[in-house]
């Protein structure tokens, strides 16, 4: 696999782990929903995009 599609593979991961996240996040005001979508999103690029780039080789 190339460097683009590991870098779909991250934009796709990270957008549905977001979508979900604030689609399920409570309005409690225990955690600022930003604060976590941001934590979510770079967990999850970065977990897409090293899984594709680990798995291709």
């Amino acid at each position: 696999m190339g460097f683009g599609k590991d870098l779909l593979n991250g934009s796709i991961s990270l957008v549905v782990s977001v979508a979900a996240t604030v689609a399920m996040a409570d309005d409690d005001d225990a955690y600022n929903t930003t604060d976590v979508a941001l934590a979510v999103a770079v967990s999850a690029f970065l977990s897409g995009f090293f899984t594709s780039y680990f798995a291709g080789e």
